[in-house]
């Protein structure tokens, strides 16, 4: 089983990183999580769930999984529609960090995983990226995975996009980042939103070498 590295900063499109977590924790695979306190205001602004950086707990992101109560007004209509999935969550391989803690294993190199996704990633995060910052455990984790050549997913969500900006991308992607933007494509017969958030969290699983049936592929014509 692998260990997969998720990060939610504080960019628009926290259903991403939801709809992620479940598609990486039903794979079988580890996850180890991340969240920075703007990730935590956009989790709430855009979804309503309430996340609490200091006690945690998976249902905080995943308020559906059983009937006791959380605080907020957690819009669970952002989860219905989605593809079903192979297997079952399995929350025992969630792994939480705090924003701050440095003593977590995803901040060494000698800590091995197949990869970590910044997603959303903030115009914030990715400058401070680009400028070789380790000011977080998001940063420090992010730095070592490109210091240790393993693979790096930034989903950006931002637009328009200043030069700066665009520096900033390029500059991570000559460092070994893939810079992959919540850019959702039409031509798979989208019918509806989590039609195009599958589209773009299939293409992070891709790069992962996570399987997954998210979406009919190009030139497929068994599903076609």
């Amino acid at each position: 089983m692998a260990n997969h590295v998720v990060a939610v900063t504080g960019a628009s499109g926290a259903i991403y990183a939801v709809r992620l977590l479940q598609v990486l924790l039903s794979s079988g695979d580890t996850v180890h999580l991340s969240i920075s306190r703007s990730g935590v205001q956009v989790l709430r602004t855009e979804l309503g769930l309430v996340v609490d950086l200091n006690r945690f707990h998976p249902r905080q992101i995943f308020p559906s999984l059983d009937d006791t109560p959380i605080d907020g007004p957690a819009r669970l209509d952002f989860y219905g529609g989605f593809r079903s999935l192979q297997n079952p969550m399995n929350l025992d391989r969630l792994h939480y960090h705090r924003f701050d803690d440095f003593s977590a294993g995803i901040a060494s190199g000698s800590f091995l995983t197949r990869g970590m996704v910044i997603c959303p990633c903030s115009m914030g995060t990715l400058a401070s990226l680009a400028g070789g910052h380790s000011e977080n455990l998001i940063q420090r984790a992010a730095d070592v995975h490109l210091k240790e050549r393993r693979k790096l997913i930034v989903v950006p969500r931002e637009t328009p996009i200043s030069p700066i900006q665009l520096d900033n991308m390029r500059r991570l992607a000559d460092a070994g980042a893939v810079v992959l933007p919540a850019m959702p494509g039409f031509y798979h017969g989208a019918k509806s939103i989590p039609d195009l958030v599958d589209f773009v969290v299939a293409r992070i699983a891709d790069q992962l070498g996570v399987s997954h049936q998210l979406m009919q592929r190009w030139g497929d014509e068994a599903s076609a």
